[in-house]
C-alpha cells in the first residue's frame, strides 16, 4: 500500500517523469480501483489545479499541447461520474479559489485577444464548477469571482453575436447558469450600496450591449435551435432582473431622491449620501464600451429599460416628478438631446434617427401609461417643469421632420395625447410636416401618421376648437407648396375618421370652417389660378377639402334649426356664385390645342367638375331630406326635365351656366382621365336618379346618359393599365381612372342595365371576364389598404347575390364565356364551324331572346307578326341547341375529339374556375342548356395530349363532372331533356372516361384519382335520379344504360371490346362506380313503386342480373391484377358491398339456412371471405384514409350481419381486434374519429347483435386491457384513446341479457380506470384534447345510459373526481370548449338521471360547477381589445351553458333549495373580482337570477349580513337588478298564467 502511493505521490511530483506520463499517470489513478490513495480524489484535483496555477503564475514552462491536456484533465474529473457519486455520499472534496482566478483570467485573455478558439475545454470547467454546489463554493464565497466570471462570459457571447459565424449553444449556455448563480447570491446581498457598485462598475455595460445583440441579432437556420428560440429570451430576461435588483433596489430610493430632487432634500436638512446613481449611470452608458458604430444603438435600447426597471421600482402617485427628472436624465443619454443645444442634424444617419425616435417613443409611452404627467399638478406645484421639457422636445421635433419614420409620428401622437397644450404653438408647422406637406406612401409609415392626425381630430373636436384645426389646415394649404404635386389631403381611412367627428360636432362649427374655406378661396385663389399651376392645385386641395366636409356631414332634416338651413343655404349659394360660376367661366374660354395639357388647366377642371358634382349631390339630398330647405337654385326641377334630352341634361343643374359653355366644360373635362371626367360620369348617373324620380321618366334621356357614362371609360378599359384606387374623387389619375370607372358602372349596375343597348351589355360582360383573369394575380398582392382594384370589384360582383338578378349580364357573360372556351381550342378546330363549341359561339343566335321577351311592350295592332318572329327567335336559339346536342352524341360515338395541350387545359381550367362563380342553379333553362352543352363537350368531345400532366387533367375533369353537379341542382336542370335522350348523356360520358382512363393507369393512389372518382360517382347518382324524377321513358332510359354497362370492357384497347385482352385498372374502378351507382339507384327506385306498376319492377330486377354479373366479373379482374401486397382498390369496396347486399335480399326469398344455391353460390361466397380478410389485414393500416375508412366498415357491417360467412374459425373478436388497431393507428385523431363514429357504431351493433356471450366477454377484456394505468405510464395514449373509444361506441349499441348484464357489472372497474386515465393525462397539456375530452364524453355518455343501472352512489361520485381534476385555464380556444362542453354534459346528466346521488354528492357538485363560473368569469372579462371574434363566440356558448344550468338547478331540484345562497354567494364572490363583457354579463345574470328565485327573506338577509364589504355592494346591485327587472316580470307572468 505505501509503495503504491508513494510510488504515485513521487512521481507526480517528480520533475524526471515526463509530463505525458504524469497525465497518464494521474488519469490511471482516478478512474482505477487498485490504486489506493488517501484522500485520492481531492489530491489529484489539488495535483492538477496546482500545476494549472503555477504556469499561469509563470512559476512552471510547459509546451501548450500539455496545458490542454491539463485543462482536459480537470474537465473529465470535474464532470465524472465517480466524482459525483462520492458528493452525494456526502464526502467533502473541493477546488482552490485560484483555479477560479485562473479560469477568469483564460476567458479574459480570449476576449482581449477576440478568438474564441481552444476555449471550449475551460469553458466546459467552469460550467462542471458552477453546476456541482460543493465546487461552485470557489465562485459563490468571493463574489468578485462570480461577477468577473459573468463579465468576462458576457464580452464572449457579444463577441460570438457580433460576428459573423453561427452562434453555438456553449457559452450561452453558461452564460445563463453563472447568471442564475449571480441573481441568487445577488438576493443574499445586505448591503445595496455593495450591489450597485459591483454591477455598474463590471456588469452593466456587457449586459446591456448583450441584450442589444440578443435583439437585433438576424438568427439563422444555422445557429443553435436552443440559444434562438429559449436561451436568448432566457438571459435577455435574467439581464433585466439583475439590473432591476442592481440598481433600484428599494434602500436605494433616497440616494435617487437627493440626486434627482436636491431643493426638497436640502430643506428637509443635510445631504445623507455620497452615492450619485443616476450621474454613475449615465457616465456608463456615455463611455465607450462597445463600437462607436453600435454604441448610439446601445445607448437608445437600454435608455428605455433603464426607466421602465426604474419606474417598476419607485413610481407611486407622491413620486411622479421623481419619475420625471429620472426621464429627463436619462434623455440626456440620447444623440436627440444633443439636437436642442444645437448639434448639426446632418450627424444623425436615417438608420440613427429610426433607433432614436423608437427610444424616444419607448420613453413617453411610460410616461402616459404610468400617468406620470398631471397637467394641474404640474402647473400649480411645478412651475410646469414637465412642460417647458416636452414643449422642448416637440420643437426639436418640428425643427427636425422626419416623416419618413414611422416613430416620428408615434412621438407626436404620444405628446399630443400628454397635452394638446404642448404642441399647439406649432400647430402650423405640424400639419404641414405630419400632414399637408408629408410625402408619406408606405403603409408602415401611413399608419402611424393617420393615428396622429386621427388624435388631432378627436382631440379638437373634443374641446370644440375644430376650426381652429381647419384654420391651420387652410394656412398650410395657402402656403407656397412644398411640392409640385400634393398627396390628397384625406385618404379613404382620415374620411372615416372625419366623418366619426363631424358627426358629433355641432353643425355651426362645421359651417364656420367651410365659410372660411370658401372666402379664403373666393379672395386669395380663384383671381390667381389662371396660368398657376400652384394656385391650382391649392384649388383641388381646397375643393375636397370642401367635398369631403360636406359629403361627411350631419344631413339638414326638418329637425334642424332654421338659422342652420339658411347659413347652410347661404354656403351653398357662395359656393355656387362665388367659386363655381367663375371656374366655369376661366375653362370655357377658348384655347389652343397645346395649351390644353397645362396642369393648372387640368386642376382647374377637376377642381370645378368636383364642386360641382359636390353641389349638385349636396343640394339634391337637402332638398329630399329637409322641407325648410330651398335650393339656390330653385328652377332645376323643371330645368331637368326641359333640357334633359340635350347634351346630356348636366346644364340643367347649374342654370346661371349656360349651355355652350357646359359643352366647352364637358369637352375639356373629356380630354383629362381624371377626376373631372369621373365627375362628369357621376353627375350624369345623378341625372338619371333625378330623371327616374319624376312621375314620368324620359327614357332617351335615360339611355343617352347610360351609353355616356359606359362611353366615358371604354378606351382607357381598353388600354389594360391601372392601378388600385382609393375611392378619393380628388385623386383619381390616369392609371387609377379605369378603376374608378369601373367602380361607379359595376356598383350602379341595378340603375344602368335597364338603359343600355345589348351591344353594351355585351361589352360589360367581355370586360367582366377579361378582369376576372386578372383578380387572381391582383388577389395575391393585397394589402391592408383599403384599396379596390378592378379584378377584386369584378370578383365581387360574381360573388353577390344581384347577379344572378340582372339576368341580361348573366346570359351575356355566359355567352362571352363560351366565345372564350371556343378561342381556347387549337386553330384546326377553330376552324371548323360544325363542332359544338364553334356552333354554340356562334354570333347570330338570339341566346338573350327568353328574357326580353317578357318585357317588350306588343302593340295590339302588330301582335301577330310580333309573336311569330318572338316564337321564331326562341325556336332558333332551341333548334341550335338540339343540333349541338346531336353533333355532340355523333362525334362521343365517333370517337373523334379535339386534342388539347397542357397550356390550353390550363386556360380551359381557369375558366371553369370563372364559370364555377356563377349561380349555375339559377340559369334560365336555354342557359342551363347551354352551360351543359359545354361542359359536356369539354368531357365528351375533348382528349389531353399525351405528354400532359395527368394530375391536372383528373382536376380539369373533376371541376367539369362538379359543376355538372351544380347545373343539376337548378330548377331549370330538366330543361337540357328538350335537346338530348338521357341514356345518349350517360353513354357519351361513360364513353369518353373509360377512354380517357388509359392515362391514368399509373396514378390510382392519388387523392385526385379519389376526388375524380367521387364526382363521377356524384354526377351519375344526381342524373339517375332526376331521369327517375322524371317519370318519362324512365324503363327505357335505363335499360338501355344497363346494356351499355354490359357490354363495356375495362380494358386499354377502349370502352367496348369483346375479350379483356390488357386489364385497365382506372377503367375498372371507373366502372364499377358506374355499376354500383346504377344498382343503389335502381334498387331504391324499385322500393318505392307502387304495388300497381311490379310488372316493371320485375323487368327491371331482370335487367339488373346481367349488371351483377358483370360487377362480379370485374371485382374477380380486378382483384386478380392487383398484387399481393398492393392495397385495396377504394371503388372496388362499394361494388363489393352492393352485390354482398344484392345476395343477401335473394337469400333472405329464398331461405338462407336451407340452401346455398341460387345467387349466394360457393364461389361467391370465396369472394366476399377473400375480400373481409384483405379488409381486415389493411384496416390498422389506413390511417386518415376517411374514404377507405367509410368504405371499409359499410362492407364489414353488412358481412358481420351474416355470422355463418366468416372464413374458417375466425369470429366478432377479430373484427373489434382489427378497429382497436386501426384506432390506436398514429395517424388516427379525435377528428378522424368523429368522421367515421356513425360506421363503427353500425359495425358494433351487427358484431355484438351476433356474437356468442364468450366473445362479448373477450371482447369486453381487449376493452379493459386499454384502459390500464400502465399504457399511459408507457406513453400508449393511442391504447388508451382506443379504449375510451370502445367504451363509447358499446354504449352506444342495444345490449340485452348476459351481455347487458356483463357490460355493467364492469361499469365500476370502467369509471376508476376513467378517473385514473384523468388524473395521468391531466399533468400533460397535450393529452388534453386526444385523451380528457373523449374520456368525458365517454363518462357523460355512461352516466346517462346507467340511469337505474349504476345503484352503488359511489361509482357516479368518481365522476366529480373526474371532473375536480381536468384543468379549465390556459388552453387553446378549440380545447377550451371542448373540455368545458364536457364537464357540463357530465354534470347535466348526473342531474338528469341521478338525483339522489346528487343530494348526498352536492359540495363535490357545487365545486365542479364553480370552476365552470369562475372560468367562465376569467376568461368573459372585458379586455381592450376582444380580438378573435371564434374565440369570443366559443366563450359566450360556455356562458350560454353555465345559464341553463342555473336554470335547470331551480326549475327541477327543489331539494336543492338549501344551497341557494352559498350559490349566490359563490357567484357575487367571482363577480366583483371581473369587469364582465356584456354579452357574457348577460347569460351569466340571468342564470343566476332564477336561483334568487329560490332564496327566501331569510337568505337574502343571511348574505347581506355575512358577505364582506365589496362583495356585499356587488350583491345589493344584484338584487337590485332581480327586482327591478327579473322579478318584476316574472310576477306579470304569473299574472296572466292559468
Amino acid at each position: 500500500m505505501a509503495a503504491i502511493y508513494s510510488g504515485i505521490y513521487l512521481k507526480l511530483k517528480s520533475a524526471k517523469t515526463s509530463w505525458e506520463d504524469k497525465l497518464k499517470l494521474a488519469h490511471f489513478a482516478w478512474i482505477s480501483h487498485q490504486c489506493v490513495l488517501p484522500n485520492k480524489e481531492q489530491v489529484l484535483l489539488d495535483w492538477v489545479s496546482h500545476v494549472l496555477v503555477s504556469y499561469y503564475n509563470k512559476k512552471l514552462e510547459l509546451e501548450d499541447e500539455v496545458v490542454e491536456k491539463l485543462w482536459a484533465y480537470l474537465d473529465n474529473v470535474i464532470h465524472s461520474r465517480r466524482l459525483q457519486n462520492l458528493l452525494k455520499s456526502g464526502k467533502t472534496i473541493g477546488l482552490s479559489f485560484s483555479i477560479a482566478q485562473v479560469i477568469n483570467e483564460r476567458l479574459s485573455e480570449t476576449c482581449s485577444q477576440k478568438t474564441q478558439q481552444n476555449i471550449g475545454t475551460v469553458l466546459s470547467c467552469s460550467s462542471g464548477i458552477l453546476s456541482t454546489p460543493s465546487l461552485s463554493i470557489i465562485y459563490t464565497a468571493k463574489c468578485e469571482l462570480l461577477v468577473d466570471l459573468l463579465s468576462k462570459l458576457s464580452q464572449l457571447a457579444c463577441q460570438q453575436l457580433a460576428s459573423e459565424d453561427t452562434v453555438s449553444s456553449q457559452v450561452f449556455s453558461i452564460l445563463q447558469l453563472t447568471f442564475a448563480q449571480y441573481l441568487l447570491i445577488q438576493r443574499q446581498q445586505t448591503n445595496p450600496n455593495r450591489v450597485f457598485g459591483q454591477v455598474t462598475s463590471h456588469l452593466l455595460q456587457p449586459c446591456l450591449l448583450l441584450r442589444h445583440l440578443l435583439t437585433v441579432r438576424s438568427w439563422t437556420q444555422a445557429d443553435d435551435n436552443h440559444v434562438r428560440q429559449h436561451l436568448s429570451r432566457e438571459i435577455r430576461n435574467q439581464v433585466e432582473t439583475l439590473l432591476q435588483a442592481g440598481l433600484f433596489q428599494p434602500e436605494l430610493f433616497s440616494s435617487y431622491k437627493e440626486e434627482l430632487l436636491p431643493e426638497q432634500e436640502k430643506k428637509k436638512g443635510a445631504l445623507k449620501s455620497l452615492l450619485l446613481p443616476v450621474n454613475t449611470v449615465q457616465t456608463k452608458l456615455g463611455s465607450a464600451f462597445c463600437e462607436p458604430a453600435l454604441h448610439g444603438a446601445v445607448v437608445a435600447g437600454s435608455v428605455s429599460l433603464l426607466y421602465k426597471l426604474f419606474l417598476d421600482s419607485y413610481c407611486k402617485a407622491e413620486n411622479h416628478l421623481l419619475c420625471f427628472h429620472m426621464l429627463s436624465r436619462l434623455f440626456g443619454c440620447l444623440r436627440l438631446s444633443g439636437l436642442q443645444q444645437g448639434v448639426r442634424e446632418d450627424m444623425l444617419s436615417p438608420a440613427d434617427w429610426s433607433t432614436e425616435l423608437l427610444a424616444l417613443e419607448q420613453l413617453l409611452n411610460l410616461v402616459l401609461s404610468s400617468d406620470i404627467y398631471n397637467v394641474a399638478s404640474d402647473r400649480i406645484r411645478h412651475k410646469e417643469v414637465q412642460f417647458g421639457f416636452y414643449r422642448k422636445l416637440a420643437q426639436m421635433l418640428m425643427s427636425h421632420s422626419q416623416a419618413s419614420i414611422p416613430a416620428w409620428f408615434r412621438c407626436l401622437k404620444l405628446l399630443m395625447s400628454l397635452n394638446h397644450l404642448i404642441v399647439e404653438p406649432d400647430l402650423d408647422d405640424l400639419v404641414a410636416s405630419a400632414w399637408i406637406d408629408a410625402r408619406v406612401s408606405e403603409p408602415r409609415t401611413k399608419k402611424p401618421q393617420e393615428a396622429l392626425i386621427n388624435t388631432m381630430f378627436q382631440t379638437y373636436s373634443k374641446l370644440r376648437q375644430f376650426p381652429r384645426l381647419f384654420e391651420e389646415v387652410l394656412t398650410v394649404i395657402c402656403w407656397p407648396a412644398a411640392d409640385e404635386l400634393r398627396l390628397p389631403v384625406f385618404s379613404a381611412s382620415l374620411t372615416v375618421k372625419l366623418r366619426e367627428c363631424l358627426l358629433e360636432l355641432p353643425p355651426n362649427q362645421i359651417l364656420d370652417i367651410l365659410c372660411l374655406f370658401v372666402e379664403k378661396c373666393q379672395a386669395l385663389i380663384i383671381p390667381a389660378v389662371e396660368g398657376s399651376a400652384d394656385m391650382a392645385l391649392k384649388l383641388l386641395s381646397v375643393s375636397s377639402v370642401l367635398h369631403a366636409f360636406l359629403f361627411n356631414m350631419r344631413s339638414l332634416d326638418d329637425v334642424t334649426p332654421s338659422s342652420v338651413v339658411l347659413r347652410t343655404q347661404s354656403l351653398l349659394a357662395k359656393v355656387q356664385k362665388g367659386i363655381i360660376q367663375p371656374l366655369m367661366e376661366l375653362l370655357q374660354a377658348p384655347r389652343r390645342e397645346e395649351e390644353k395639357s397645362d396642369l393648372w388647366l387640368r386642376k382647374a377642371s377637376d377642381s370645378a367638375l368636383l364642386l360641382v358634382y359636390t353641389w349638385v349631390e349636396v343640394d339634391t339630398l337637402f332638398g329630399v331630406s329637409c322641407s325648410k330647405y330651398v335650393s339656390p337654385a330653385a328652377e332645376i326641377a323643371s330645368a331637368v326635365t326641359t333640357s334633359a334630352a340635350r347634351h346630356g341634361g348636366i346644364s340643367a343643374f347649374l342654370p346661371d351656366v349656360e349651355e355652350q359653355c357646359w359643352e366647352r366644360v364637358m369637352e375639356l373635362a373629356n380630354s383629362f382621365a381624371s377626376t373631372s371626367k369621373y365627375c362628369l360620369q357621376l353627375l350624369m348617373l345623378q341625372k338619371m336618379k333625378m330623371i327616374l324620380m319624376q312621375t314620368e321618366a324620359d327614357l332617351q334621356a335615360l339611355q343617352h346618359a347610360a351609353a355616356f357614362i359606359l362611353e366615358s371609360g371604354r378606351s382607357s378599359m381598353s388600354r389594360g393599365e391601372s392601378e388600385p384606387w382609393d375611392g378619393d374623387i380628388s385623386a383619381v389619375s390616369d392609371l387609377t381612372y379605369p378603376t374608378a370607372h369601373w367602380h361607379l358602372v359595376i356598383s350602379n349596375l341595378t340603375i344602368l342595365l335597364p338603359y343600355i343597348s345589348l351591344k353594351d351589355v355585351e361589352y360589360i360582360a367581355n370586360v367582366l371576364l377579361e378582369t376576372l383573369a386578372l383578380a387572381k394575380a391582383q388577389e395575391a398582392d393585397t394589402d391592408s389598404e383599403p384599396s379596390v382594384s378592378i379584378g377584386k370589384i369584378s370578383l365581387g360582383l360574381m360573388h353577390s347575390s344581384f347577379l344572378p338578378e340582372m339576368k341580361v349580364l348573366h346570359c351575356a357573360f355566359l355567352t362571352s364565356l363560351i366565345h372564350q372556351f371556343a378561342r381556347v381550342l387549337p386553330s384546326a378546330a377553330r376552324d371548323s364551324v360544325d363542332l359544338p363549341l364553334q356552333q354554340l359561339s356562334a354570333g347570330n343566335i338570339p341566346w338573350h331572346e327568353e328574357i326580353l321577351a317578357p318585357c317588350r311592350p306588343v302593340d295590339p295592332l302588330e301582335a301577330p307578326s310580333e309573336n311569330k318572329l318572338l316564337k321564331d327567335e326562341l325556336s332558333l336559339s332551341w333548334k341550335t341547341l338540339e343540333k349541338v346536342a346531336q353533333c355532340m352524341v355523333l362525334l362521343a360515338k365517333n370517337g373523334c375529339p379535339v386534342i388539347l395541350k397542357e397550356s390550353q387545359l390550363e386556360s380551359c381550367l381557369d375558366l371553369l374556375e370563372i364559370a364555377s362563380f356563377l349561380k349555375l342553379d339559377s340559369l334560365l333553362p336555354s342557359d342551363c342548356t347551354r352551360c351543359f352543352l359545354v361542359l359536356l363537350s369539354l368531357l365528351a368531345n375533348t382528349r389531353a395530349s399525351v405528354s400532359c400532366s395527368k394530375l391536372l387533367l383528373l382536376k380539369f375533369l373533376s371541376t367539369c363532372f362538379h359543376l355538372l353537379r351544380c347545373l343539376q341542382a337548378g330548377r331549370n336542370a330538366n330543361s337540357i331533356f328538350k335537346v338530348f335522350h338521357a341514356s345518349d348523356v350517360l353513354e357519351a360520358v361513360m364513353t369518353s372516361q373509360l377512354t380517357a382512363c388509359k392515362f391514368f393507369t399509373d396514378d390510382l393512389t392519388v387523392p385526385v384519382w379519389a376526388q375524380y372518382l367521387q364526382e363521377v360517382e356524384a354526377f351519375l347518382e344526381n342524373f339517375l335520379q332526376m331521369i327517375i324524377e322524371r317519370r318519362q321513358s324512365v324503363r327505357l332510359n335505363l335499360e338501355k344504360f344497363m346494356s351499355f354497362l354490359v357490354s363495356c370492357k375495362p380494358d386499354v384497347g377502349g370502352a367496348k371490346s369483346k375479350v379483356w385482352k390488357n386489364w385497365n385498372p382506372a377503367a375498372g374502378q371507373l366502372l364499377l362506380m358506374a355499376f354500383t351507382t346504377l344498382c343503389h339507384v335502381v334498387t331504391l327506385y324499385l322500393q318505392q313503386l307502387p304495388e300497381k306498376k311490379l310488372q316493371s319492377a320485375d323487368v327491371l330486377s331482370a335487367l339488373l342480373e346481367p349488371v351483377v354479373l358483370q360487377m362480379v366479373r370485374t371485382v374477380e379482374h380486378g382483384l386478380q391484377s392487383n398484387t399481393q401486397n398492393q392495397p385495396l382498390p377504394v371503388a372496388f369496396i362499394p361494388a363489393v358491398t352492393t352485390l354482398l347486399k344484392a345476395d343477401l335480399s335473394h337469400t333472405v326469398k329464398k331461405g338462407w339456412q336451407k340452401e346455398h344455391s341460387g345467387f349466394l353460390e360457393q364461389p361467391r361466397v370465396k369472394l366476399y371471405q377473400k375480400f373481409y380478410s384483405q379488409i381486415l389485414r389493411e384496416l390498422p393500416c389506413a390511417g386518415g384514409n376517411l374514404q377507405f375508412l367509410q368504405s371499409a366498415l359499410q362492407f364489414l357491417t353488412v358481412f358481420c350481419s351474416v355470422p355463418d360467412l366468416y372464413p374458417g374459425k375466425e369470429t366478432a373478436v377479430m373484427v373489434v381486434f382489427s378497429i382497436k388497431k386501426l384506432l390506436t393507428g398514429p395517424a388516427v385523431t379525435t377528428q378522424v374519429i368523429q368522421s367515421i363514429e356513425m360506421e363503427l357504431t353500425e359495425v358494433l351493433v351487427q358484431l355484438l347483435g351476433n356474437c356468442s356471450v364468450e366473445e362479448f366477454y373477450t371482447i369486453m377484456r381487449l376493452v379493459l386491457q386499454g384502459l390500464e394505468m400502465r399504457n399511459v405510464w408507457q406513453q400508449k395514449t393511442k391504447e388508451v384513446l382506443s379504449a375510451v373509444t370502445l367504451t363509447r361506441l358499446l354504449l352506444s349499441c342495444p345490449l340485452s341479457g348476459d351481455k347487458e348484464k356483463a357490460f355493467w357489472f364492469a361499469s365500476p372497474q370502467i369509471i376508476t380506470a376513467l378517473a385514473m386515465q384523468t388524473k395521468e393525462a391531466c399533468q400533460d397539456q397535450s393529452l388534453i384534447s386526444t385523451i380528457v375530452v373523449p374520456i368525458l364524453e365517454t363518462v357523460a355518455a355512461l352516466l346517462r345510459q346507467g340511469e337505474g343501472v349504476l345503484l352503488n352512489p359511489h361509482h357516479v361520485a368518481l365522476a366529480f373526481s373526474i371532473l375536480l381534476t381536468v384543468p379549465l385555464d390556459h388552453l387553446k380556444t378549440e380545447d377550451y370548449r371542448s373540455v368545458f362542453q364536457g364537464v357540463h354534459e357530465v354534470l347535466f346528466s348526473i342531474v338528469q338521471c341521478h338525483p339522489k346521488v346528487l343530494l348526498k354528492a352536492a359540495p363535490s357538485f357545487l365545486n365542479s360547477f364553480h370552476r365552470l363560473v369562475v372560468s367562465v368569469m376569467h376568461e368573459g372579462r372585458q379586455k381592450g381589445d376582444r380580438g378573435n371574434t371564434d374565440e369570443f363566440e366559443v366563450i359566450l356558448k360556455c356562458a350560454h351553458l353555465v345559464e341553463r344550468m342555473y336554470t335547470h338547478i331551480a326549475a327541477e331540484m327543489e331539494d336543492f333549495t338549501v344551497f341557494s345562497a352559498f350559490i349566490v354567494a359563490q357567484y357575487v364572490t367571482e363577480l366583483q373580482k371581473v369587469t364582465l363583457h356584456p354579452a357574457v354579463k348577460k347569460h351569466l345574470t340571468e342564470g343566476i337570477y332564477h336561483i334568487l328565485d329560490l332564496c327566501i327573506e331569510r337568505d337574502i338577509k343571511f348574505l347581506n349580513a355575512s358577505l364582506p364589504a365589496g362583495v356585499r355592494e356587488v350583491f345589493k346591485d344584484l338584487y337590485n337588478d332581480y327586482n327591478h327587472y327579473h322579478k318584476a316580470k316574472k310576477q306579470g307572468e304569473e299574472k296572466y298564467t292559468a
